[in-house]
């Protein structure tokens, strides 16, 4: 089996390892099963996830990482994008993603022109940065979005803004819908079936959120696990509509592999 995790809420909570979550890796790696990693944050590179991971006590390869700003660099190679423009707002791991499939950075300016606007988290987004995205979409750029979480989880069930803050203000600003490459878009998780080699009938999604994590799988056709260890409380998922709804409801990942055998 093929089992994808997302990280903020499912594996871990700022920098806190969540209980159960190293040793339930260890166990389905030590039995065979493909472990990957899909998060929206785009934050960092697959490599600094790597370490934040081996940091816990989590082995996790990087070509087994794949994150929202991977997954947008993935997509512009595809186009062709190479040489094109873009005015990033975002992080290190988003720039450096980007720019190692030959985009070119605009930098933020009330007069910057740009083929590309791609939004991520960004911790030091301003005013003029949003002008800056205003105008370059209203003068013709494509408008991108690594994701619309609205929030990410932190230690002791308290939460910082995400990436869709950020986003939802350029929208308003720039009057324009953008293209969002993250979850719920199932684009990532195909990407990772096709590398892994499993169809998706043989895979599970494991989330904290329904609206991201088990629309992206229910997406992708795979089997959904939803975990309430991160954004999603036991009611709330009780209540999802029948679209959203996972095949199992988790209190931590101490109970997966029980869960997937009973359900087989």
């Amino acid at each position: 089996m093929l089992f994808i995790f997302d990280l903020d809420g499912v594996i871990y909570t700022g920098q806190t390892v969540l209980p159960h979550a190293a040793e339930t890796v260890a166990r389905l790696q030590a039995a065979g099963h493909a472990v990957y990693y899909l998060t929206n944050n785009s934050a960092q590179t697959r490599r600094g996830y790597r370490a934040k991971l081996a940091g816990m006590g989590i082995d996790a390869p990087e070509e087994r990482i794949m994150t929202s700003a991977y997954a947008t660099a993935l997509r512009l190679k595809e186009e062709g994008a190479r040489g094109a423009s873009a005015l990033v707002i975002g992080q290190g791991g988003l720039y450096e993603e980007l720019g190692a499939v030959g985009l070119r950075f605009v930098e933020p300016s009330p007069d910057a022109r740009a083929d590309y606007v791609i939004v991520g988290i960004d911790r030091q987004f301003t005013y003029e940065k949003l002008k800056a995205a205003q105008q370059a979409i209203l003068h013709g750029a494509h408008f991108i979005a690594t994701n619309r979480d609205p929030i990410y989880p932190l230690e002791g069930g308290r939460v910082e803004p995400g990436s869709g803050s950020i986003v939802i203000s350029v929208e308003t600003a720039s009057l324009t819908v953008p293209e969002v490459i993250g979850k719920p878009s199932p684009e990532a998780a195909e990407i990772i079936l096709k590398e892994a080699g499993y169809p998706p009938d043989q895979a599970v999604m494991v989330g904290d959120r329904a609206d991201t994590d088990i629309a992206c799988g229910r997406a992708a056709g795979m089997h959904t696990v939803l975990v309430l260890t991160g954004t999603t409380r036991r009611e709330e998922a009780e209540q999802l509509p029948e679209e959203l709804k996972p095949e199992w409801i988790l209190e931590d990942l101490s109970g997966l592999e029980a869960a997937f055998q009973q359900g087989k």
